[in-house]
C-alpha cells in the first residue's frame, strides 16, 4: 500500500521526510509514531570496507543511501538507515540462505549480542547521523528450535536471521536499549536528528 505524500511548510519551503528504505518494518515504525513521509528506496553494496569497524560501517551506509536519495529530492530530508547484528566482532547480515540462517542462529543461541543501525538525516545544507546500540539476550536454541524457526521462513531477509518483534519473541528474555532499533529503526534517535536539524515541522509538530 502506498504512502501518502505529506509537506509542511519550513521557512517557506515545502519540505518532506523521506525515507530511503524498503523495509517494511521501518515504514511501520515511523507509521506507528505517527510520522509523515514517503518512501524512495537506496540501494547501496553493503559488504564492509577491509578493516572497518561495525558501527563504522553502518553510520557510512545509512549516509550514503541518504545522500543517493537526496539528488532526487533536493528540496527534502532524507533518512538513511543500515542495520547489523555483531556477536564476536563478526557482523551477521541477512542470511543469503536457510543454511546460513541456522548457522547465524547457533552463534547467537544462549548469548549476548549487539544491534546497531547506523542513522543518517540528510538536507541540501546539513547532515547528521548516529549510530544506536542495543544488547540483546538471547535464550539457549536447541536444535529442533532452530529447525522449527528456520522453517517458519521469518529468518529470511532478517539481520541476524531473527525478528524480535515476530516468532522469535519466544527466545528474548532481556534486551538494553531501544527495542525499535533491533525492529530496525531506532525511531526516537532519528527524530532527535531531525529535531536538532530545526526541521521540526516535517514532522508534523
Amino acid at each position: 500500500m502506498p504512502f501518502k505524500a505529506h509537506r509542511y511548510d519550513r521557512a517557506g519551503t515545502l519540505m518532506r521526510l523521506i525515507l530511503a528504505s524498503s523495509s517494511p518494518r521501518r515504514s511501520e515504525l515511523l507509521t506507528a509514531a505517527g510520522i509523515p513521509f514517503i518512501i524512495d528506496p537506496a540501494w547501496a553494496d553493503e559488504t564492509p570496507l577491509q578493516g572497518e569497524e561495525a558501527e563504522e560501517c553502518v553510520e557510512r551506509l545509512a549516509l550514503s543511501k541518504a545522500r543517493a536519495i537526496l539528488q532526487r529530492h533536493p528540496d527534502d530530508a532524507v533518512v538513511g538507515a543500515d542495520t547489523t547484528v555483531v556477536v564476536d566482532g563478526t557482523m551477521l547480515a541477512k542470511p543469503a540462505d536457510d543454511a546460513e540462517a541456522v548457522q547465524m542462529l547457533r552463534m547467537l543461541s544462549g548469548r549476548e549480542h549487539l544491534v546497531l543501525t547506523g542513522i543518517a538525516v540528510v538536507t541540501a545544507g546539513a547532515e547528521r547521523t548516529a549510530v544506536e546500540r542495543t544488547t540483546v539476550v538471547m535464550s539457549h536454541l536447541r536444535a529442533e528450535d532452530i529447525a522449527w524457526y528456520v522453517a517458519s521462513g521469518e529468518p529470511r531477509d532478517r539481520a541476524g536471521a531473527y525478528a524480535i518483534q515476530g516468532l522469535a519473541s519466544r527466545f528474548i528474555p532481556r534486551i538494553e536499549g531501544s527495542y525499535s532499533n533491533v525492529v530496525g529503526l531506532p525511531v526516537a534517535a532519528v527524530l532527535l536528528l531531525v529535531k536538532e536539524m530545526g526541521l521540526s515541522g516535517i514532522l508534523g509538530e
